[in-house]
């Protein structure tokens, strides 16, 4: 019994002993100096002197004409650009006017494109038209289209590159069918 019991006082300080290491090695790393600070220059920390601080280098006005850099751009980054339809796809107006004239109801139209981009919704599509039945997702590929419907599922249908969603909206499935119905036969 008793190598049972050293067993167990030392299964209980085990697990204390570790929890303790680990704090120790957490706060010795919280008082890390920032990357760049130049205590570390040699691997070895100490105060770093006003002396040893190389001088900072003066702030350059950008050229006239081009605006300031903000922050979190990166110079390598490229801006951002909004991809183009497919070619033969038709255009999120022409789906939208062929549901009006059709009869269906395309209430309170409004071009939502900037929400295609990396500061609306951002899921890469060329077009975008909302309306209070039906959004209409022009994307630059069919592969495009298709992925996005897999997202979607069911609140979605597709014919090549043009999405229609319903998600969010109050369409019934008869007026959804009627307006997929009428993209099918879109050329």
């Amino acid at each position: 019994m008793r190598q049972t019991a050293g067993v167990t006082k030392r299964a209980r300080v085990l697990p204390i002993a570790a929890t303790l290491l680990i704090a120790l090695g957490l706060s010795a790393c919280s008082d890390d100096p920032e990357p760049g600070d130049p205590s570390w220059a040699d691997g070895s920390p100490r105060p770093a002197s006003a002396e040893a601080a190389p001088p900072e280098a003066p702030q350059e006005a950008p050229p006239s004409g081009t605006p300031p850099r903000t922050p979190s751009e990166s110079p390598s980054t490229p801006p951002f650009t909004m991809p183009t339809k497919a070619s033969g796809a038709p255009g999120a107006r022409k789906v939208v006017d062929a549901f009006s004239a059709a009869g269906l109801k395309v209430a309170n139209a409004r071009n939502r494109t900037v929400d295609c981009g990396p500061d609306g919704a951002g899921i890469g599509c060329a077009e975008l038209l909302v309306t209070d039945a039906v959004k209409v997702y022009v994307f630059p590929t069919e592969a495009n289209a298709i992925n996005q419907t897999d997202v979607w599922g069911a609140d979605a249908y597709r014919k090549g590159a043009v999405v229609l969603s319903y998600l969010g909206t109050k369409t019934a499935e008869a007026e959804r069918k009627r307006y997929n119905d009428v993209l099918a036969r879109l050329g």
